[in-house]
């Protein structure tokens, strides 16, 4: 039996879903934009907006649906895994209260403390902004400023580097956020580990390094990522293999604790010289890191889909032994004030062999309009992170006008300074 796989979200993280599963089934996708490298894959992309319950449900229906992938954590809060299970599409991806470790910061915090889940930093919730203004004053340190609800990956301020305390007590009056956490700043280089998990199965993927600042040197502000790098091996080059599976050890606890657990969870990690401590934990794909791994995921995903959902043993994970590199091509402004509405040319043909995923874009019969967030992601392979990087590197010519990309991102410089924070840190 051919299965019908619906796919809900329209972002690069999406599009690379697509690519891993189009050819093995008959592939469904919604969204509330049209990404062009999603409409070639499926059968049919219909526009509807990520938390939509019952208009994504219907659609479902319709389609005749016998698994669904939610790619976005908007879609997640919203119940889409719990509306789609509850009418017999079985969803790779956590219902609502177990997506609760991505959508709740201070949930989140609780949860590692109250199951001894290893690698949780020091932290205290605040309900009332004062309040968090008096601690950030009495504290001797720097914090983690993280409102407790989802920010896109751009609500996290940290004092003592992007922000001073002036700075972050002055932000969280103006946001006035109903609820913060605050965490003691950790130090290190950080690094993702992403897993697929059902019925209590756990298989990892290669550790990834998304790079959040707008512009080169790691200046700049957040953004929801300007670009990833893996390595041939399921660590980084700053990393030991101790440090990955101590990683693995936080999210298998991480499991245990939510043994009702399904779909992928993504640990944020800083590694400290104590070892990988939890930035965060994600209820789905990282995205840029999903354009890193599904690429060089050899076991076919919808066996990993089918597998879940029949109550069998996941599959285990095999990988080319490649490295990666993404950047990401964005709109000229963003993340501040990003120009959207802009029509954009993006020369498919310059990609050579590089990945090309379409992300934040609206396709119209004239041509592709930028969104206020990312536009497009190439992705380069080879044997080594360097030689990965001049492929992505050389497919950035696909960029035109109105588009502005991070070159740094898997350069041997920016590497290196990776591996010599790590050492300086370590002692060595």
């Amino acid at each position: 039996m051919t299965e019908t796989v619906l796919l809900v979200g329209g972002g690069g993280r999406e599009h690379a879903i697509a690519r891993a599963v189009a050819d093995d089934c008959a592939l469904y996708a919604c969204a509330s934009n049209r990404n062009p490298g999603i409409a070639r894959l499926a059968e049919r992309v219909e526009t509807i907006g990520e938390t939509d319950v019952d208009d994504i449900v219907a659609y479902a229906d319709e389609v005749g649906a016998t698994l669904a992938v939610v790619g976005p954590e908007s879609a997640l809060e919203a119940g889409v895994a719990d509306a789609l299970d509850d009418a017999g599409v079985y969803t790779f991806g956590p219902r609502q209260e177990d997506a609760r470790i991505e959508t709740d910061k201070a949930y989140q915090r609780r949860f590692m403390q109250e199951n001894d889940v290893p690698g949780c930093p020091a932290f205290e919730v605040f309900d009332d902004v004062e309040a968090a203004c008096d601690y950030i004053d009495a504290f001797d340190g720097d914090l983690a400023v993280k409102p407790a609800g989802l920010t896109g990956g751009k609500g996290v301020k940290v004092i003592g580097d992007q922000v001073d305390e002036a700075g972050a007590k002055a932000y969280l009056r103006e946001e006035a956020y109903d609820r913060v956490v605050l965490e003691e700043r950790l130090v290190g280089e950080e690094f993702t580990v992403q897993a697929f998990v059902a019925n209590g199965d756990v298989r990892v993927t290669p550790a990834v390094q998304d790079h959040k600042r707008a512009y080169e040197g790691d200046e700049g502000p957040n953004t929801g990522g300007m670009g990833s790098y893996s390595d041939a091996s399921l660590d980084l080059p700053f990393m030991t293999e101790g440090d990955y599976a101590a990683a693995v050890e936080v999210i298998e606890a991480v499991v245990d604790a939510l043994p009702d657990y399904k779909g992928v969870l993504y640990g944020q990690f800083m590694l400290t010289t104590e070892g990988p401590k939890v930035v965060e934990f994600n209820a789905r794909f990282g995205d840029p890191e999903a354009m890193n791994t599904l690429p060089v995921l050899r076991t076919p995903f919808l066996d990993v889909l089918t597998a879940a959902r029949d109550g069998e043993p996941l599959p285990e994970l095999h990988f080319d032994e490649q490295a990666t590199v993404c950047k990401y091509a964005v709109p000229d402004g963003y993340p501040t004030d990003p120009v959207a509405g802009a029509k954009i040319t993006v020369d498919e043909e310059s990609v050579g062999n590089a990945l090309l995923f379409y992300a934040s874009v609206d396709a119209r019969e004239d041509g592709i309009y930028t969104t206020t967030s990312r536009s497009f992601a190439v992705v380069g392979l080879g044997d080594t992170i360097e030689k990965a990087e001049a492929v992505a590197d050389g497919a950035l010519a696909a960029a035109g006008e109105g588009l502005r990309v991070r070159h740094d991102i898997g350069k041997h410089d920016l590497v290196r300074r990776r591996i010599d924070h790590m050492n300086e840190l370590r002692g060595e």
